[in-house]
């Protein structure tokens, strides 16, 4: 049986899960009030709708949060790639009418697999072309173009009965550090900052965004606690006006659980000001989580919270004002899925992302053919950008091969980019770092000089210098981008 404390923390949790079931220890523990679910890409599956309906028949109120932004980041679509435009393209093509349908959608999709918070859109103003863990995933590098595109997205997503959470406050945009492995540290003019990164954040609370995600960095001149944990952080959104939920980035990140601990984060998290404590994604660890990795992290989690109440670290009165905030926010979006209709007017993300794609350089001329190779870094965890999809959609039934140049030696690269070369059909680059990593845009440079009529496909960030060859800038490592990059180059011999 559940205490009384352990109940009140219950209301401030946000766990994820093992599984395309729920599990005993969640379905007890949401009929003792726990707070909700977020869905990663190892819940989704056929009977997804069936799982919401039993999660919010344990907890009619719960909280059902996607992890869902469109382009290189989705979990519904996690085992074939996005269907919907990211960030960075909706940024590049600049029409707001298609960020709010992409809002709209988004919310549409969540909806009808019975969650009701999207964690997005992406509010950090990209200044740091190294930047490894936001980079697409954000609208642009430019205060105004982010904080346009940010209310659009908010306002589609919202109207849709669905509740916004804008990330990563107070704006994770100039960092090159990634906070799942890292805690990062920006050093910026504290003017300057304050100016470009915390814009788009504050125009989202003028335009009545439901809820706000922390980021887990440092910004020295607000003190030398990560903003998670940092009251006068968090407290700026309360001096705005900001009366929705704070949600706090994942918990199990190592910015926290390699400095403070789950438990302690979460109850620090809390005494700062946070309203709704992710705990993260348990299959995170890889080999090295547990089989029972979910309900170890959530309990570290609340017995942190009870441990604080009981030794007065954290008070009842923050915890109750916090629960009191989720609980609004259930209540909202339950009253407002009554009212909302899905006659929205069909979208047509296959014409957004075919506008947003560009060529750089002499069109190509068209293939019959693609021999893919995929240079692409690694998978981080917050972006699955080596996922095969992308590679495997672009090269159809050609050839493709995986070609890790971070580990490998130019002599392998140069015998790869040989194969692909004497390969019939036309030779495909797959990068998506041609600024920040040397060894990719090296990569491009001797293939050049063996094939000048190969191509380049970049699903990151524009390149700001050209590249040797023509480059098909994509903005973003999903299946309907490599699809509009196919169509680019075999759309005329197809």
């Amino acid at each position: 049986m559940t205490d009384d404390l352990e109940r009140l923390a219950n209301g401030v949790l946000w766990p994820g899960f093992f599984g395309t079931e729920a599990p005993a220890w969640l379905t007890s523990e949401l009929r003792d009030g726990l707070a909700g679910v977020v869905y990663f890409g190892q819940n989704v599956g056929e009977g997804l709708s069936a799982l919401s309906a039993e999660i919010l028949a344990a907890n009619p109120d719960a909280l059902i949060g996607v992890d869902e932004e469109g382009g290189s980041v989705t979990r519904l679509e996690s085992a074939t790639g996005s269907t919907l435009p990211g960030a960075a393209q909706l940024g590049a093509l600049d029409d707001l009418v298609a960020t709010e349908r992409t809002g709209a959608e988004l919310a549409r999709r969540v909806r009808a697999v019975g969650a009701n918070v999207v964690l997005g859109p992406v509010a950090d103003v990209n200044t740091d072309p190294r930047n490894p863990v936001i980079g697409v995933r954000a609208f642009g590098s430019e205060e105004p173009l982010v904080t346009r595109h940010v209310i659009a997205a908010v306002d589609g997503i919202q109207d849709g009965a669905v509740a916004a959470c804008i990330k990563h406050f107070p704006g994770h945009g100039d960092t090159h550090l990634d906070s799942h492995h890292a805690l990062p540290e920006i050093a910026l003019d504290i003017d300057e900052y304050e100016r470009v990164h915390l814009a788009p954040f504050r125009a989202a609370v003028e335009a009545g965004v439901d809820s706000i995600m922390t980021a887990h960095i440092v910004v020295p001149a607000w003190g030398d606690q990560p903003a998670t944990l940092n009251p006068r952080v968090l407290g700026m959104l309360r001096e705005w006006g900001f009366e929705g939920v704070i949600i706090t980035d994942a918990l199990d990140m190592a910015a926290i659980r390699e400095t403070v601990g789950i438990g302690g984060g979460a109850a620090q998290a809390l005494a700062a000001g946070a309203d709704l404590l992710c705990i993260g994604n348990p299959t995170n660890p890889g080999d090295d989580a547990l089989p029972d990795q979910d309900e170890r992290d959530f309990r570290a989690a609340r017995d942190g919270i009870v441990a604080a109440l009981r030794d007065g670290s954290l008070s009842r009165e923050r915890v109750e004002e916090a629960t009191g905030r989720v609980a609004a926010l259930a209540r909202k979006l339950r009253a407002a899925a009554a009212e909302v209709s899905d006659g929205i007017e069909e979208f047509d993300a296959t014409d957004v992302v075919r506008r947003a794609i560009s060529v750089v350089g002499d069109a190509p001329a068209a293939a019959s053919a693609l021999s893919v190779v995929d240079a692409r870094r690694r998978s981080t965890l917050a972006v699955d950008s080596a996922s095969a999809y992308v590679s495997a959609t672009l090269a159809d039934d050609g050839r493709r091969v995986r070609l890790d140049v971070a580990h490998t030696s130019v002599e392998e690269q140069d015998r790869v980019l040989d194969d692909a070369v004497s390969t019939e059909g036309t030779t495909v680059l797959l990068i998506d770092r041609p600024d920040a990593d040397a060894a990719q845009r090296a990569l491009v440079e001797r293939a050049a000089v063996r094939d000048p009529d190969a191509v380049v496909v970049n699903v990151g960030l524009a390149a700001r210098t050209a590249l040797p060859l023509p480059t098909i800038e994509v903005g973003a490592a999903s299946r309907l981008g490599a699809q509009m990059a196919r169509e680019r180059l075999v759309g005329a011999a197809g």
